[in-house]
């Protein structure tokens, strides 16, 4: 099953992808940094999801 955190990351890593993009499409690098840092926080969430998903399948 498929923890909410692997889902939320993965939007969110997402989203970061789409202000990198732009950001560096309108050379704003504030923006472009912006995106970068939601991509590690997506990526974070989602491997807490996958991990908190694994340990429950390993405990039940």
């Amino acid at each position: 099953m498929v923890d909410k955190n692997e889902i939320k990351g993965a939007a969110k890593e997402l989203g970061g992808s789409v202000k990198e993009a732009v950001g560096k499409m309108t050379n704003n690098h504030d923006l472009e940094a912006e995106g970068r840092v939601d991509q590690a926080e997506g990526k974070t969430q989602k491997n807490y999801g996958k991990v908190k998903d694994a340990v429950h399948d390993q405990t039940h």
